[in-house]
């Protein structure tokens, strides 16, 4: 499935305006889409979908070492991450990245397509299936 143009930027403002409830100063998307860790976000999803893997993984890295905004964002990065980790035959790399991914947005889950994929959707399910600590308070 490729993004182009327009759409991959609209899709890129909408993936971080559905965040759990957090007190945010609102941020325009102009705003939003000149911060280095959501450039770095918005580059490794195009990345990933041009089938360019090992730049993908290096800048979703990148974009959660530069400390992403909102916390869909986060499980965004975490949950291509996880793509690229179950399709590079790291498993153990693979079961982390989904439970970082459940760590930074309780309400993560994967769209039913993806759920259904034979290489992560098994690890997925089992993460997801895995009990969690309660978050720690901020």
């Amino acid at each position: 499935m490729k993004i182009r143009g327009w759409m991959f930027w609209a899709a890129a403002a909408v993936w971080g305006a559905g965040c759990a409830p957090v007190e945010v100063k609102p941020t325009s998307v102009a705003e939003l889409a000149s911060k280095a860790a959501e450039q770095s976000l918005l580059a490794g999803l195009k990345a990933y979908d041009d089938g360019e893997y090992e730049a993908a993984e290096a800048a979703l890295r990148r974009a959660l070492a530069e400390r992403l905004a909102f916390p869909r964002d986060v499980a965004t990065a975490w949950k291509f991450l996880a793509f690229i980790h179950c399709i590079s035959n790291r498993s153990g790399e693979c079961e982390a990245a989904f439970r970082e991914a459940f760590a930074a947005d309780a309400g993560f889950d994967l769209a039913p397509k993806e759920r259904g994929h034979p290489l992560w959707g098994p690890v997925f399910q089992k993460v997801k299936d895995t009990p969690r600590p309660a978050p720690k308070p901020r």
